[in-house]
C-alpha cells in the first residue's frame, strides 16, 4: 500500500530528539527482527556485487590488451571474465530478490500491526477526543502517514544503507584506482551539490504550492457535491464550474513553472555530470599517456564516478522522504500517546458483579465541555429515576438536555457531582459493563454501510436470524424490510442514505430491541420525521420503553404526555419537574408555555 502521490505530509527536522522519537517506532519491526537483519546482510550483499561490476568489467577491457592472470596464477581469457560477469549479475540479481521481499514484508507486517494499534487507540478514545478532531485529520494518520513510514522501512532505509555502503566503497575505489583522477572528479562536486540544493528548495516551494492548490480544487468538488441540491436550486452550476476552472488553472500554472524549474535543474544536472565525465576521461587520456593509467582503470573509474554520483544525487530525495517520515512519525507517536478509556473490548455477557436494576440517580451535576469550559452547560442538576420509570426532559435548544445523555453513557465526566447507578457511583462500574445495558436512540441515526441485517445485529452480534426479526417485528420494521428484493441482506448505503429518516429511525429502535438494555436511552428519536413516520416508531418505542429505565429526550411535547416524570431544563438548571398534568396546570410555567407554542404552530 504505497502513499498517494498527492498527499504533501509536513516533514520535520533530523535532530537527535526527533530520530529518538522515531527509534520508538522500530518496537513493531521487534517481532520480524530475524527478517529485518537477514534483510541488512543482503543489502550488503548486494551491494558488494554490484561495485564488483565495474572491477570486472575493468578486467575484460584490459584482458583485450595484455594478459589478466587470476587466482593461484590462473590466466583469464576475456570469455571466462563475461560469464564470472554474468555469474555476478546473477547472484546479484537473487540478492535484490530477497533484500526487497524481506524488507517488504517487513515493513508490510510491521505497520500492519501499527495499523491495528492506531485504530484500537482511537476507538477506544474519549468523546472529547472526537470533538476536538476532524475525522479528515485521523484517517491521514492511519492511511497516509502510516504509508510514509511504511515507505521508510521496506525502501528508503534499504535505500539509504545501500546508498552509503556503495558512496564508501565506490569513493575508496575511485582513489584506489587514481588519486588524481578522483581528485579532479571530487573538486566538481561541490558546486553541484550548490546548485542542487538551491534548485531542490525552489522545486520543492513551487510543488507544494501546486499540491495546496489541487487540494483546494478538491475541496470545491467536495463542497458542491455535498450540496448538490442547493447548488441546482439555486441555479448556480456554471457559478461553481467558474469557480473550479479558476482554481485548476492557478494548479496549472504553478506546475509549469514547477516544471520549467525542473527542466533547467535536469538540463544542468546532465550537463554538470556529462561535463565531469568528458574532464575525468579527458584527464585520464593524459595519464594514459604518460602511463600512469590503463583503458581498463579509466573505464572502470568512469563506471564507479556514475554509481557515486548517482547515489549523491538520490540522497537529496532520500533526506526529503525521511523528513516526511519523521514528521509522520511524530504526529503517529502524539496519538499513540494519548489517554483511553478505559474500555474492555469483549463480547462477553455482563459481569453479574455489575448488572444494573435501573435505578439512576444525578446529584448535584455541573458539566462543561472540554473545549468550551468557561460555559456551563449544566449547574446543579438533580434527577432521580426508579426503576423501570420513564422520564421526559424538555426545554429549549441549548439547554443541556442532549448532554445529560451524554453524561449517562460517560462519554464525559461531570465537573462536580456524582452519577449513581442503582445506588453506586458510576466511576466504580467499567465503562464497557455500563454500555452494555444501556441502549441509544438518537434523532440521527447512523446506519453502517453493511445490510439491515447486519445493522440489526449490530446490537448483539451473536443473535439468531429469528432474533434479528424478531426485533425488527417489534420494531415496526419488518413490512418495509421485506418488501426490499433483497429483504434483510439490503445495503443500506453509507450512513443508510437508501432509506428514508423514519425507516433508519425503526432499523435503530430494531438494534436497541435486540440489545435488550436496562436503560434506554432516546434523544429527541421522532423529532425530524413526518407524521406517519412518527406514528410508527412512537409506537416501536412505546413497546421498547416498557419495563425499561428511560430518558426521553424530546421536542415534540406531545410524545412525552404520559411520561412518569417531566423534567424542564433552562440554561442548564431544573426549573420544573411533575407530571404532565402537573406542569400544565403551573400558571407561568416554561412547560406549559412550551406547549402552548407548539398547539400554535400546529
Amino acid at each position: 500500500m504505497r502513499r498517494p502521490k498527492e498527499v504533501d505530509l509536513p516533514k520535520a527536522a533530523i535532530n537527535f530528539q526527533n530520530l529518538k522519537e522515531a527509534r520508538a517506532i522500530f518496537k513493531y519491526v521487534r517481532p520480524y527482527k530475524v527478517k529485518f537483519i537477514v534483510g541488512l546482510v543482503f543489502i550488503a550483499l548486494s551491494s558488494g556485487t554490484t561495485m564488483a561490476y565495474p572491477y570486472l568489467l575493468k578486467q575484460l577491457v584490459d584482458s583485450a590488451s595484455h594478459t589478466i592472470k587470476g587466482p593461484y596464477g590462473f590466466t583469464l581469457s576475456p570469455g571466462t571474465i563475461a560469464l564470472i560477469m554474468i555469474g555476478v549479475l546473477s547472484i546479484q540479481m537473487i540478492f535484490s530478490y530477497f533484500r526487497i521481499y524481506l524488507f517488504t514484508f517487513v515493513a508490510e507486517n510491521a505497520m500492519a500491526d501499527m495499523r491495528k494499534d492506531i485504530y484500537k487507540r482511537m476507538i477506544m478514545m474519549p468523546m472529547e477526543f472526537f470533538a476536538q478532531r476532524r475525522v479528515g485529520e485521523l484517517t491521514t494518520r492511519i492511511s497516509a502517514d502510516v504509508s510514509q513510514i511504511q515507505d521508510m522501512v521496506s525502501s528508503s532505509l534499504a535505500e539509504l544503507i545501500r546508498g552509503v555502503l556503495t558512496l564508501i566503497i565506490g569513493l575508496s575505489l575511485i582513489v584506489f584506482i587514481s588519486l588524481k583522477l578522483a581528485l579532479v572528479m571530487l573538486s566538481v562536486i561541490p558546486f553541484i551539490v550548490v546548485i542542487g540544493v538551491v534548485f531542490g528548495r525552489k522545486i520543492r516551494g513551487l510543488s507544494r504550492s501546486a499540491q495546496d492548490k489541487l487540494a483546494d480544487s478538491g475541496t470545491v468538488v467536495q463542497e458542491t457535491l455535498q450540496g448538490i441540491s442547493n447548488v441546482k436550486a439555486f441555479s448556480n452550476e456554471w457559478f461553481e464550474i467558474v469557480r473550479y476552472t479558476r482554481s485548476i488553472g492557478e494548479m496549472v500554472k504553478l506546475s509549469v513553472r514547477s516544471a520549467k524549474a525542473r527542466g533547467l535543474f535536469v538540463s544542468f544536472l546532465m550537463f554538470s555530470v556529462f561535463g565531469a565525465i568528458v574532464l575525468v576521461v579527458w584527464y585520464g587520456t593524459k595519464l594514459m599517456q604518460l602511463g600512469t593509467l590503463t583503458i581498463g582503470d579509466l573505464t572502470a573509474f568512469v563506471v564507479y564516478t556514475a554509481f557515486v554520483g548517482g547515489t549523491m544525487a538520490g540522497f537529496a530525495e532520500l533526506f526529503s522522504q525521511f523528513q516526511k517520515s519523521l514528521g509522520a512519525t511524530q504526529r503517529v507517536r502524539e496519538l499513540l500517546k494519548e489517554t483511553t478509556e478505559t474500555v474492555e473490548i469483549d463480547h462477553n455477557p455482563v459481569d453479574p458483579t455489575y448488572k444494573l436494576e435501573g435505578l439512576v440517580e444525578l446529584n448535584h451535576i455541573a458539566f462543561s465541555y472540554p473545549s468550551r469550559k468557561e460555559t456551563m452547560v449544566l449547574k446543579n442538576v438533580n434527577i432521580r429515576v426508579e426503576k423501570g420509570k420513564k422520564i421526559a426532559i424538555v426545554g429549549p435548544s441549548g439547554a443541556g438536555k442532549s448532554t445529560i445523555i451524554s453524561l449517562l453513557l460517560r462519554f464525559y465526566e461531570p465537573d462536580a457531582g456524582t452519577l449513581y447507578f442503582d445506588g453506586r457511583d458510576a466511576r466504580t462500574f467499567p465503562i464497557s459493563e455500563l454500555r452494555k445495558q444501556m441502549a441509544l436512540v438518537p434523532q440521527d441515526v447512523m446506519l453502517f454501510g453493511g445490510s439491515i441485517y447486519e445493522n440489526i445485529a449490530y446490537g448483539k452480534f451473536n443473535a439468531t436470524k429469528e432474533e434479528v426479526e424478531a426485533a425488527a417485528r417489534n420494531a415496526n420494521a419488518h413490512d418495509f424490510i421485506s418488501m426490499f428484493p433483497e429483504g434483510y441482506q439490503t445495503l443500506v448505503g453509507e450512513r443508510g442514505v437508501k432509506l428514508s429518516g423514519g425507516q433508519r429511525q425503526r432499523i435503530a429502535i430494531a438494534r436497541a430491541i435486540l440489545k435488550d438494555p436496562v436503560i434506554l436511552l432516546l434523544d429527541e428519536a421522532t423529532s425530524s420525521l413526518d407524521s406517519e413516520s412518527e406514528h410508527q416508531v412512537q409506537e416501536a418505542l412505546n413497546r421498547l420503553m416498557v419495563g425499561r429505565t428511560s430518558f426521553v429526550v424530546a421536542h415534540r411535547l406531545s410524545t412525552i404526555r404520559n411520561a412518569d416524570n417531566i423534567i424542564v431544563l433552562e440554561n442548564g438548571e431544573v426549573v420544573e419537574s411533575g407530571t404532565h398534568q402537573q406542569l400544565v396546570s403551573l400558571k407561568e410555567g416554561l412547560y406549559k408555555n412550551l406547549t402552548r407554542l407548539q398547539l400554535e404552530h400546529n
